[in-house]
């Protein structure tokens, strides 16, 4: 019989992307394996596709009927990979041996509150995998995996003809808005690209595409809201280049191979969250406001900045994100 190892990952996006190379490698380097993965109903999607995993759980807002299900599966060992009070309650209920990773919570604090960096230079994948170290896993340096399920793949020509001899992917939005590229600063930007623009993001971030769309209608193809995830993945899987914020999007063109342009706010790469591409770093340039003393004033972001001048986005060079871009 087949040894059942559970996965947690809660959310979000980007966070979940980061934990493709885990179950890639538990399921290629362990011999005779079920890899089962719980995560919440809302990102579902996200390991629809994923041939690496055997069996799906999905948590939505109530464990009644899933608890029961997770026993009866009788798991060998337990990976969590989100660390919180929703994935200890799933390990104490199951009562199977587990293992997670250092979530460096202290040191974060430190980075955010006084500026004091200990940080340990290694990406939060890294990380992962000190999880699955006792079972034997380790890091083949393959990068992150996303899978785009065959009807979710985008006709860029027949769709978006001002695409059609190559274009850029620029992901215009984000969950916390110190995290965001202003769109004044984008269209400074915009204006110096060499290839038309592609804008994605969610509902929320039409507005702001928008504006970049009006400043150059035949350029551009303003396509928050209109796509879903996956969609939206097809579009950065045939792209030139990426430019994005720190956000989901930013770990799916990692996944994907894109060369990547990431510009940073009020977070910082330190926290071990930049585009992983090992073997491939020379595909990520990352572009940010080194040396600002209220730099990072949170681990996740704001909806304003609390100085008030957004000086982390606002003294970022357009013309050399620009640069950037057109080098690839």
């Amino acid at each position: 019989m087949a040894k059942k190892i559970l996965l947690i990952r809660f959310s979000s996006i980007g966070d979940i992307v980061l934990t493709s190379p885990i179950i890639r490698c538990l399921k290629r380097q362990l011999a005779d394996v079920e890899v089962h993965v719980l995560t919440h109903s809302n990102n579902k999607n996200l390991f629809d596709a994923n041939p690496y995993i055997d069996k799906l759980f999905v948590f939505d807002g109530s464990f009644k009927t899933l608890l029961p299900l997770l026993k009866a599966e009788n798991y060998a060992h337990i990976v969590d990979l989100h660390k919180n009070i929703r994935s200890l309650r799933v390990k104490f209920s199951l009562g199977k041996p587990s293992t997670s990773f250092p979530k460096l919570n202290v040191q974060k604090y430190l980075l955010v509150r006084s500026k004091i960096d200990k940080m340990p230079r290694l990406h939060i994948v890294d990380r992962y995998f000190e999880a699955v170290k006792k079972l034997g896993v380790e890091n083949d340096w393959q990068g992150l995996d996303y899978f785009i399920p065959e009807h979710k793949q985008l006709d860029i020509k027949a769709n978006y003809p001002v695409a059609a001899r190559g274009y850029y992917a620029v992901v215009v939005g984000g969950k916390h808005k110190t995290k965001i590229f202003p769109a004044e600063q984008l269209i400074k930007t915009a204006g110096q690209l060499k290839k038309p623009l592609l804008l994605l993001g969610g509902p929320d971030d039409y507005g702001r595409a928008q504006m970049i769309y009006e400043a150059f209608p035949e350029n551009s193809v303003n396509l928050c809201g209109k796509l879903d995830l996956h969609q939206s993945a097809s579009v950065i899987r045939q792209s030139d280049a990426v430019l994005t914020n720190d956000t989901g999007l930013m770990h799916i063109a990692a996944a994907l191979r894109r060369p990547i342009v990431s510009v940073w706010g009020n977070t910082v790469p330190q926290f071990g969250m930049y585009p992983y591409m090992p073997s491939q770093d020379h595909l990520s340039k990352i572009i940010e406001i080194k040396g600002l003393s209220c730099r990072p004033c949170s681990k996740i972001g704001f909806e304003k900045c609390p100085k008030g001048h957004f000086k982390c986005m606002m003294d970022i060079d357009p013309a050399e994100v620009a640069r950037k871009m057109n080098g690839f």
